[in-house]
């Protein structure tokens, strides 16, 4: 799985994969534990290092939509994945994490990453189209603007918080120093989050294991897999 120079996509989606499931079995397995025996406990101390651990996660995605963004051949084809996958996984999150089949005060992660391919569709266009840098930058600030609404407005994993870090990521692509800086800004409000990006200075370019569709596939099923396992031991 290590590269020539570094680790490979399919390297960072399994670091990234590990993060969240460690995460979300602190959240959805250890939180009743924590419940019961309250803040002073040992388990209190674990869930709190696995949800530590789990800050990791979405870093990694928001830098691996950008280079999937640039390396597909097909936007809308990605774009058409991320939401099907945000609809299929909406009923094992709303029952995971609100035990309940439909929660409208949240929405997952996938629709997140949606609205940030959006959001660069938009920003490149404008970049292609329009010579005036003034047109370009007012274009890059309603795009911004219309998918961080819209992030807030469905209550999506991060909210606006994720469609900044989406966009710095985008904006400082072209120097990876540049681009690990914006990162760490987007993310200074979730200090283990900036423990993604040493994993994420090392990515060499190189696409390794196709994981394409266990990327994708992984998250609702081991969400409702938890799920059910909780529904066992509770």
């Amino acid at each position: 799985m290590l590269g020539k120079r570094g680790i490979s996509s399919s390297t960072l989606k399994i670091i990234a994969m590990i993060s969240m499931l460690i995460d979300h079995i602190a959240y959805i397995l250890i939180a009743p534990a924590v419940r019961v025996n309250g803040p002073d406990s040992s388990i209190y101390t674990l869930y709190c290092a696995m949800r530590g651990v789990g800050r990791i996660a979405f870093p990694i995605y928001c830098f691996l939509l950008t280079e999937g963004f640039f390396r597909t051949h097909d936007r809308k084809r990605y774009a058409f994945r991320l939401l099907l996958f945000a609809l299929i996984s909406e009923i094992p999150y709303d029952l995971a994490f609100y035990h309940s089949i439909r929660y409208s005060g949240h929405s997952n992660v996938f629709f997140t990453l949606l609205l940030g391919v959006v959001m660069m569709s938009l920003m490149e266009k404008a970049q292609n189209h329009f010579r005036d840098y003034r047109i370009v930058i007012m274009i890059y600030l309603a795009a911004f603007a219309a998918c961080g609404i819209c992030a807030e407005w469905i209550h999506c994993e991060y909210g606006i918080k994720g469609i900044i870090a989406i966009a710095l990521l985008y904006l400082f692509r072209m120097s990876k120093e540049e681009q690990m800086i914006a990162g760490c800004v987007a993310f200074c409000w979730e200090p283990a989050a900036l423990f993604a990006f040493p994993f994420i200075a090392l990515y060499n370019g190189e696409r390794g294991s196709n994981l394409k569709y266990i990327f994708y596939a992984f998250y609702p099923v081991h969400i409702l897999l938890l799920y059910f396992l909780r529904c066992l031991i509770y």
